[in-house]
């Protein structure tokens, strides 16, 4: 059984993950001039790059008996996520920035295409990876308080209903609050990382890429560490909350010198 303060918490957390992205982007939208192909931009490729290609990739490297020997290091493997995670994303973020430039020079005058580009990467992020997960899971707790879970599994294995049950058993309203930091932090980041690269390309950097790859892989180097089993979660969760709140004033910040500046 999943208490009803638990549903409650896991629901109203979702909801506020879920709207985050779309309420903001109406918000800032009429102030920034975003286009909506921008935003749609920003959720293709983080559907793709992220979703796709990082995942083909892993399959790859961990399936593949020359390189998953290397990845069994610690270390190795560390490095491996971190960098893969940056390069993926952050290759697929610069080159629809630069198609965004090339269907429309004069958008680097402007801080809008960025940051409604951010808005779509970090809300399908939030979407996909938090919200839709998330559902999954109150869905499962609303059958389990019905007596209806194992019913709906008859055809799965008994290992795989044992995880759901033993999952459902660690929900907790204080799970939902490290889901809604977690995803809230993220989202920020990803904002954040979507508006240094567009401020680079709006200075002529010829190391945007660069730079933001090894930006994102040095953030991610905590939840490549947690994966390796070398950072207990709520560690790694606490310096995205640090992080995330770190972004989020300096965003504040950058984009409301940018609206008075009218740009």
């Amino acid at each position: 059984m999943v208490s009803i303060s638990t549903l409650l918490s896991l629901v109203l957390a979702t909801l506020i993950i879920a709207a985050m992205p779309i309420v903001l982007y109406r918000k800032l939208r009429p102030r920034f001039a975003m286009a909506p192909r921008e935003a749609i931009l920003g959720i293709a490729v983080f559907a793709l790059f992220a979703m796709i290609i990082e995942r083909a990739l892993h399959g790859f490297m961990l399936s593949n008996p020359a390189t998953s020997v290397w990845l069994r290091y610690p270390g190795v493997f560390i490095i491996y996520g971190a960098i893969a995670a940056g390069l993926c994303e952050e290759v697929g973020r610069f080159l629809a920035m630069k198609w965004l430039i090339s269907r429309e020079p004069g958008a680097l005058e402007r801080h809008g295409p960025g940051l409604g580009y951010g808005i779509g990467h970090g809300g399908a992020e939030a979407w996909i990876v938090g919200v839709l997960v998330q559902v999954q899971w109150i869905i499962y707790a609303v059958l389990a308080n019905r007596g209806t879970l194992d019913a709906h599994f008859a055809n799965a294995p008994l290992e795989a209903i044992a995880r759901i049950h033993l999952v459902l058993m660690t929900l907790s309203p204080v799970s939902a609050g490290v889901f809604l930091v977690e995803r809230a932090s993220a989202f920020a980041l990803q904002l954040g990382f979507s508006a240094l690269m567009w401020q680079m390309l709006r200075q002529r950097s010829r190391h945007a890429l660069a730079v933001l790859v090894a930006v994102h892989a040095f953030f991610g180097l905590p939840a490549a560490m947690v994966q390796a089993g070398l950072l207990p979660l709520i560690f790694a969760d606490a310096v995205y909350l640090v992080l995330g709140v770190i972004v989020a004033v300096a965003l504040v910040l950058y984009y409301r010198r940018a609206a008075a500046q009218g740009v």
